[in-house]
């Protein structure tokens, strides 16, 4: 046989690595903002019956359970539900003793995907979604994302603290992530239902689940508001935005629990313990050995007797205490106010006799004096 030349033969394995690797090089980086952005006014055509005269070849149907406290409201609105999806040219059926809701195409049916978000309108109502809210999923801009929390947490106790981290105090927090994301958002048992555009409920998912994770979503709200206004500026739309953003750091404050009872390790030393003395040796060190049996069991009821009567003596003083009068308080002597004053008694003699010989409204000697020889005066004149 002929052998075959080098050039010829296709190229060895080290070869096609470097091809390989050149092909990488040479690849240029995608943008994924430029694939993200969509020009401005431009709007997806409708799909109407003139994409697809022909209609579906098969039937498709879906079904989901709904809990017995929502069969009153269905059974209300299910007329709506009904018209609505009746314009999609899907069947809607109710069934109220097995519990279940049912969409079912038609042979009118021309949009391949109506009967997806039939499926997903009657998923939403299940979830407690109001009518109102769940027919805007049958929109070709709105979608629908039902999140799954209940297996997120071990502790019943923790999942609930949890979840009403995620609505906050009277819905405030579940109200700034809906004007944030422009999504309706609905907590109801087990499931975070979302409803809106799709940027939105990515991420609604992200700020649900990190609060599972014991993470405060009002960390991801505030980065939310700082994307929304960066997101204005034509400039800034291309450009990473990681220096704009807050970096929160996670701190642990939780301090670890200290045993009540700490185990202090003692000093090594190379010398073991001392043996530890047996009974005979104590009976040795005390003379109890060389005792005899009568001896031992007279010292034994001995030492039993004076336990007994240590006993009853501490019981008998603990009895008696109740009879002990409690110790009173001296009383304190009050002094008295002294009432007695020395009294100037000569001193009230005059005052007593200058009285009597003033008259009420009488003015001084004096005065009366002088009065008197004015008017002898006038007298002498007169003549």
């Amino acid at each position: 046989m002929a052998a075959v030349p080098e050039e010829e033969a296709g190229p060895g394995p080290k070869q096609r690595e470097k091809q390989k690797n050149k092909n990488k090089k040479k690849a240029t980086p995608v943008d994924e903002s430029e694939l993200l952005t969509v020009p401005d006014g431009w709007k997806e055509p409708a799909f109407t019956r003139e994409d697809n005269p022909k209609g579906l070849l098969e039937e498709s149907s879906f079904a989901t359970l709904f809990p017995k406290y929502r069969e009153a409201y269905l059974k209300e609105c299910w007329p709506l539900v009904q018209k609505a999806l009746g314009e999609l040219y899907v069947n809607a059926a109710l069934d109220l003793i097995e519990g279940s809701m049912t969409v079912t195409t038609t042979k009118k049916t021309f949009d391949p995907y109506a009967i997806i978000r039939a499926r997903d309108l009657i998923k939403l109502l299940a979830r407690s979604v109001p009518f109102e809210q769940a027919v805007r999923i049958l929109q070709d801009d709105v979608a629908c994302d039902i999140i799954k929390i209940g297996s997120l947490v071990r502790k019943r106790e923790t999942f609930i603290k949890r979840r009403a981290r995620l609505l906050g105090p009277k819905g405030s927090t579940l109200k700034a992530l809906e004007l944030l994301t422009n999504c309706y958002i609905m907590v109801q048992g087990n499931t975070v239902s979302a409803l809106g555009p799709f940027s939105g409920l990515k991420e609604v998912r992200k700020v649900v689940l990190d609060t599972m994770k014991n993470i405060h979503p009002i960390y991801n709200i505030k980065t939310l508001m700082i994307k929304r206004e960066l997101a204005k500026d034509p400039e800034l739309r291309t450009q990473s935005w990681e220096r704009f953003l807050p970096k929160f750091k996670r701190k642990n404050l939780k301090k670890r629990k200290e045993p009540k009872k700490k185990n202090t390790k003692k000093e090594y030393t190379p010398f073991p313990p001392p043996q530890p003395e047996s009974q005979i040796d104590k009976e040795l060190a005390s003379g109890e050995y060389f005792l005899k049996e009568r001896q031992k069991k007279r010292k034994q009821m001995e030492e039993i007797k004076a336990k007994q009567a240590d006993a009853i003596k501490r019981r008998q003083e603990e009895r008696n205490k109740a009879f002990i009068p409690p110790k009173e308080k001296p009383v304190v002597k009050t002094k008295k106010a002294s009432t007695e004053k020395k009294i100037d008694i000569e001193a009230i003699k005059e005052k007593v006799k200058n009285a009597k010989k003033k008259k009420l409204g009488a003015l001084p000697e004096e005065e009366v004096k002088l009065k008197m020889a004015a008017d002898e005066k006038k007298k002498k004149k007169k003549k």
